[in-house]
């Protein structure tokens, strides 16, 4: 039986990814691809459990990939493990990007193995949402105070649905976590367009995202993820309800009545007129921000441009 968690499997060798397959395919989810250049796209949407490399026959390039991912605190989570010939020996650069690593002679007999202890081992180490994969809390409170330290200029962003759960009491739990990880890859996708390097993207839980870009940035980004997410959602709706542009639901206190279509509300919380010293107090402006956001009427975002 098909577990849920993923495999990226990069290797030009024929017979040892058909191999690899055969010992794994009742077990995991394999996606194969020649190269590390044509997994990336797959890496940064699907954030794969695992990332298996035959690195034999790899070049400088895939070292230099492979290093810009580890560096990435959402995409650096992913455990790499190398599969070597015999008397391969590994270098310095090499040892920053691999986690584990496993012969060749060895992975008929043993590559199931080392492919759950890596996932397990990764699961226990790193903290990061069930459904959607991305870090959490400690995770994003520690990438808020690690900037703040450091003097950079930067903007917080939480998010939050509006009318998520009449949607959740509606049409269940299960059609509400697809909606949650559309999100996610929805935010994370656009986000890394906008700034590939130093951004951040995490999963407070629930229907609750942060994101950390550029201050130059924030507002047009957020925008777009709120545009975005307006006419993706729709699809998430059964056509009589898609057409009403609204749902019969019921409210907090059980009354029944008809609520619109989800949207995305957005509070930003910037360092740039204002000192911060610890994460909490952003975090705060942050949640103040989106409240006021929800307050106005939803689907738009609310940036804090006070000054101390």
């Amino acid at each position: 039986m098909i577990s849920n968690k993923t495999i990226a499997l990069v290797s030009r060798d024929v017979v040892l990814t058909s191999e690899i397959d055969k010992q794994l395919k009742d077990s995991f989810n394999i996606t194969h691809f020649s190269h590390i250049r044509s997994a990336l796209d797959y890496i940064y949407n699907s954030l794969p459990d695992l990332l298996i490399m035959d690195v034999g026959s790899e070049d400088k390039e895939t070292l230099t990939l492979l290093s810009d991912l580890k560096r990435d605190p959402i995409f650096g989570q992913i455990p790499v493990m190398a599969i070597v010939e015999d008397s391969f020996v590994f270098c310095e650069e090499e040892c920053l990007v691999i986690d584990d690593y496993l012969r060749e002679n060895y992975v008929e007999k043993e590559i199931y193995m080392m492919t759950k202890l890596c996932i397990t081992r990764t699961e226990r180490v790193v903290e990061t949402n069930p459904l959607t994969r991305l870090p959490g809390n400690i995770t994003i409170a520690k990438q808020i105070q690690q900037r703040l330290d450091r003097g950079e200029t930067f903007a917080v962003a939480y998010t939050d649905l509006d009318y998520f759960k009449p949607y959740n009491d509606k049409y269940g739990f299960s059609r509400g976590d697809e909606v949650l990880k559309m999100l996610g890859r929805l935010v994370l996708n656009i986000v890394k367009q906008w700034q590939p390097q130093d951004s951040f993207i995490g999963h407070i839980g629930g229907d609750d995202f942060v994101f950390i870009v550029r201050v130059d940035i924030v507002e047009k980004l957020a925008q777009e993820i709120i545009d975005t997410f307006g006419r993706i959602v729709q699809t998430f709706y059964d056509g009589e309800d898609r057409t009403k542009k609204c749902i019969d639901s019921v409210d907090r206190e059980g009354i029944r009545k008809k609520f619109p279509i989800m949207g995305l509300s957005i509070g930003i919380a910037q360092n740039q007129f204002r000192g911060f010293s610890h994460y909490g107090e952003m975090a705060e402006v942050a949640s103040e921000m989106k409240k006021y956001a929800k307050t106005s009427g939803g689907g738009c975002y609310k940036i804090d441009k006070r000054k101390d």
